[in-house]
């Protein structure tokens, strides 16, 4: 391994960290707040940084751990330092806490220990806000965009930090890919963001609710998130760019292109709308008949809610905890399903159920015909083999570290709804989940080590497990010749 390209990168990583809280400083200036949790915090931050910032590696090409390590080490060290300006103002005393909600936010999770959001100052909620931004395409993706001396081989970077089964460069350089990225990530943030001021949120509230849409984090400045507006407009506005952000970003790169037709035949984006469309008239249907609301009502908060869960943004506008059992049903389901990969959303994504009710399909027509070759296609290109035992073992250990955090978190002896979606949410990187962590609830309850725990899974659903599992296996650290 690489060791002193490593360190330089991760302290790159803190440099970056310390200037991506200099926006929040300026809120607080503005609204006349407590700056020293951010001038503190980011002088901290610039010290342990700024020695590894300026070592000059010998060799300057990273290898496939070395990718690994840096975006493995790299989230858990931002999300550490993330919290300080919390613990250091004050606004979340316990640094655990303050860890929690930081990890959160970068992992673009929404679940959060607060329960009086409103009292926090603007500063503070900003930063909150502004992790999800960070943490949606990828803090190491901006690197990327922005860095001179970003390696053409950094695409093992892109390949550990992006989430989906086989992501990959848009263009032949990196740079230009990172770039092209961040170039329509900031292009559609900054769109959501004047369509929400024009028809009357306020521009702190419209940054606010447009982070946590961008990064489909769902972090809210209000207690009751988007249904404290109460406002129709808001809600359809936010809905759409949610369903916008947990599309693949490689179809509006095609339709920049002038590819226009691309959008309807991608198989996922198909996939994902049909679902999309069909949990949202089933969970109509049944509010309509279950909890006599009006249709037009039904379909506010059923596509809301719909849209928010599979994007993995996590915002509400109603208590789904009082819905149905088959619209929670739904709902619980869209968690594990979730975005189309190369989003910022998170889940297990679309592509892979897709890959693997193929692969269903595949296996039933070879025993009815045994001497048949069937083949997996998306898109009408054939998924190779190894593709296919990738998204199989992904599906069995997104699964077995589910089960193990639930064993974990069932030691705080909650109901069992409250402490399976609770790991659910977390590892999906979706925030509410059902009963205390619903959405008037939150996670403060929990004991230290199911925070610890949780927030484990949400570093390994945002980073799509390898790169955090490959950190505790001793080979990995192990030298070898570059």
């Amino acid at each position: 391994m690489n060791y002193r390209m490593v360190s330089r990168s991760l302290g790159t990583l803190l440099v970056l960290e310390a200037i991506a809280m200099l926006p929040s400083l300026i809120v607080s200036i503005l609204y006349k707040e407590q700056t020293m949790p951010f001038i503190l915090s980011i002088l901290i931050i610039l010290a342990i940084g700024l020695p590894f910032f300026f070592l000059r590696p010998s060799l300057k090409d990273f290898q496939s751990r070395d990718g690994f390590a840096v975006v493995g080490i790299g989230w858990l060290m931002i999300s550490v330092f993330g919290a300080l300006p919390f613990y250091i103002g004050g606004s979340i005393p316990s640094f655990i806490n303050a860890f929690f909600e930081s990890i959160s936010g970068f992992t673009t999770t929404g679940a959060s220990i607060l329960t009086n959001i409103e009292s926090l100052p603007k500063g503070i909620l900003f930063w909150r806000s502004f992790t999800h931004w960070l943490g949606g395409m990828g803090v190491l993706v901006l690197a990327m965009a922005i860095l001179p001396s970003v390696g053409s081989r950094s695409v093992y970077i892109l390949k550990a930090e992006s989430p989906g089964p086989s992501p990959g460069k848009l263009v032949p350089k990196i740079k230009q890919t990172a770039k092209i990225l961040y170039g329509i990530y900031i292009a559609i943030t900054l769109v959501q963001i004047i369509i929400l001021k024009i028809t009357g949120m306020p521009i702190y509230d419209s940054l606010i609710h447009t982070f946590g849409t961008a990064g489909t984090g769902g972090f809210s400045s209000m207690n009751s998130s988007v249904g404290s507006y109460g406002i129709v407009r808001y809600e359809v506005i936010i809905t759409i760019f949610m369903l916008l952000f947990a599309t693949s970003f490689t179809i509006y790169f095609q339709i920049m292109r002038g590819r226009l037709k691309d959008w309807y035949k991608n198989e996922e984006f198909v996939f994902y709308l049909a679902v999309v469309t069909i949990s949202i008239m089933m969970i109509t249907g049944d509010l309509v008949a279950n909890m006599a609301s009006s249709l037009p009502e039904a379909i506010r908060h059923s596509s809301f809610q719909v849209a928010s869960i599979i994007s993995t943004t996590g915002y509400v506008t109603s208590d789904f905890n009082t819905w149905p059992i088959f619209s929670r049903t739904i709902l619980v389901a869209l968690m594990f399903i979730g975005a189309c990969a190369g989003s910022t959303g998170g889940a297990i994504k679309s592509i892979r159920f897709l890959i693997l009710f193929k692969a269903f399909k595949r296996e039933l027509l070879k025993i009815l015909h045994p001497r048949g070759y069937y083949s997996v296609k998306i898109g009408g290109r054939v998924i190779e083999e190894e593709t296919l035992t990738g998204v199989f073992v992904f599906f069995f250990m997104y699964i077995f570290i589910l089960a193990a955090g639930i064993l974990v978190v069932s030691l705080d002896n909650f109901d069992l709804v409250t402490t399976t979606t609770s790991v659910i949410a977390s590892i999906g990187n979706i925030g509410p989940g059902l009963g205390m962590v619903g959405p008037v609830g939150n996670y403060e309850g929990f004991s230290v080590l199911s925070k610890l725990v949780l927030s484990v899974c949400m570093l390994v659903g945002r980073l799509e497990i390898y790169p955090i599992l490959l950190l505790v296996l001793p080979s990995f650290w192990k030298k070898v010749k570059i």
